[in-house]
């Protein structure tokens, strides 16, 4: 394990000409103090989690110091907000202070959030607030524990600098970490910039950076949009596979690398409802649960175009067509595990979506059904079961459930096993908005942040039992049923 002071950093986006990005070192924040660290982020870049115990770590990521051989910029892009081209966006609270290779080659960008004014910040104030850091603090590590391709979360700076939202509030660093921070809309700022040459360089960047197995192919580029379609297309199955909703899918807000990146105003589904919009800006729910899909596949339309000076849109429709099929079974393969299915038959994407129908009507409980329908037994008649009678109409549901018995019996289930099975891709534990907004009082109210680390230590284990947290199980008290959470941060 190494001190700060021995990680090795280097910067190879700092290689490329400068029209990539602004070279701007943190605005330190005022009297820095540690809200929470997280050991695990810590351990992929072999950071001593000791480290966080000195002075010297609070001053490193607050801006008031800057790590030996980090060299920061703000990165440059643009891209389409609510569905329409916004050439004026960039790192506007962001700073890449590097990247760091730990002891088996992996590396990691170093992105510090809410670090003060850059050339992209426009008229706003480059902070970021305690809030809105302890929610993606939370979301990014529970996001991971599930399984889900995401950015992770090193720590939580605050401080006693206030910054003017809707109120005023606390101003706070995040250390975020990823394999790389770029996103489509890193590209469409070449694109509709009418600078090719730029566009064709930062694929190149790419492809060596990230992709490293495709830069001597010959195709390298399609089989990089073709890479980028892939993962997004099985991101998103698994998103819906759990209920999450992202909340602002911009295509600033898409990574090239298929992970889950700006945590902003997500929400975990709770109530079955596939037109569920956690953001209360999305006043059209454009970014609705139901429409994930459909908007990760126009925002690849977009950046297909924006590669469009090296892939022609021919072959570019290609690999975007491979969307629709890739999702399709991802989500099929994700939703038949989820019902303990050991073998694909004909008659699952029915049962399935027969599910589902019935869900939305009832607005059951996503997470909690699921988790109880694994303890059902499959060979008697018994419909008086504790998923079953979560539903106030028993005909549709027991009629599902009927079938669903005979589907089991048809592969020979055995339940202990299919039990184990379905706890293991089930959660018990998700990030219930109200549970955040409960951390996030405590935090801001009391500077009281127990919640945050009780919390986190929670759904780092989310299929498991854990009896002793029960009560962060259960669904949201009436007051936070699904709650709508702003943009501002």
């Amino acid at each position: 394990m190494r001190k700060i002071e021995e990680l090795k950093f280097d910067n190879t986006y700092r290689k490329l000409p400068e029209e990539f990005y602004h070279l701007v070192k943190p605005t330190p924040l005022k009297n820095p103090h540690l809200v929470c660290f997280n050991s695990d982020a810590g351990s992929l870049i072999d950071l001593d989690p000791n480290e966080a115990k000195k002075p010297d770590f609070i001053e490193y990521f607050s801006g008031n110091k800057l790590i030996p051989g980090s060299d920061p910029l703000a990165m440059y892009y643009t891209g389409h907000q609510f569905g329409v081209y916004n050439p004026d966006i960039g790192d506007g609270r962001a700073i890449l202070l590097g990247e760091v290779r730990n002891s088996v080659d992996e590396k990691w960008d170093i992105h510090l959030k809410g670090s003060g004014r850059t050339r992209y910040s426009r008229i706003f104030d480059g902070r970021a607030v305690l809030r809105s850091t302890i929610r993606e603090y939370l979301c990014s590590e529970a996001i991971h524990a599930l399984g889900i391709p995401t950015t992770r979360a090193l720590c939580i700076i605050g401080s006693d600098e206030k910054v003017e939202r809707e109120t005023t509030e606390t101003g706070a660093m995040m250390l975020r970490m990823a394999e790389t921070h770029v996103r489509f809309g890193s590209f469409e700022a070449f694109h509709y910039t009418d600078r090719p040459h730029y566009v064709k360089l930062l694929t190149d960047y790419v492809i060596e950076q990230n992709f490293p197995a495709l830069f001597k192919e010959e195709n390298k580029y399609y089989m990089l949009l073709e890479e980028a379609v892939n993962r997004t297309a099985k991101l998103i199955a698994k998103w819906q596979s759990v209920g999450f909703t992202h909340g602002v899918m911009n295509t600033d807000n898409m990574s090239i690398s298929g992970i889950t990146i700006d945590y902003g105003p997500y929400g975990f589904m709770e109530e079955y409802e596939p037109e569920y919009t956690p953001n209360h800006s999305d006043h059209f729910g454009r970014y609705s649960f139901q429409n994930q899909p459909a908007i990760a596949l126009w925002n690849l339309n977009k950046l297909a175009q924006a590669l469009g000076s090296i892939i022609p849109r021919e072959r570019a429709q290609d690999a975007l067509e491979g969307f629709k099929n890739i999702y399709s079974q991802c989500f099929v393969e994700l939703m038949s595990k989820k019902l303990g299915f050991k073998t694909a038959r004909a008659e699952d994407v029915g049962l399935i979506k027969r599910l589902l129908d019935i869900m939305v009507t009832e607005k059951v409980d996503y997470t909690i059904f699921f988790r109880k329908l694994s303890n059902l037994i499959s060979d008697n008649a018994d419909l008086n079961h504790d998923a079953v009678c979560m539903f106030e109409d028993k005909s549709g549901i027991e009629d599902w459930a009927a079938s669903y018995k005979r589907r089991l019996r048809a592969e020979n289930s055995d339940d202990i096993e299919r039990k184990r099975g379905m706890n293991l891709v089930n959660p018990k534990y998700i990030l219930r908005n109200y549970l955040a907004e409960n951390a996030i009082r405590k935090a801001v109210n009391e500077a009281d942040y127990s919640e945050i680390n009780l919390l986190h230590k929670i759904l780092q284990d989310p299929f498991s039992e854990q009896s002793e947290f029960e009560e962060y199980a259960g669904p949201s008290p009436d007051w936070a049923r699904n709650l709508a959470i702003s943009c501002s941060s």
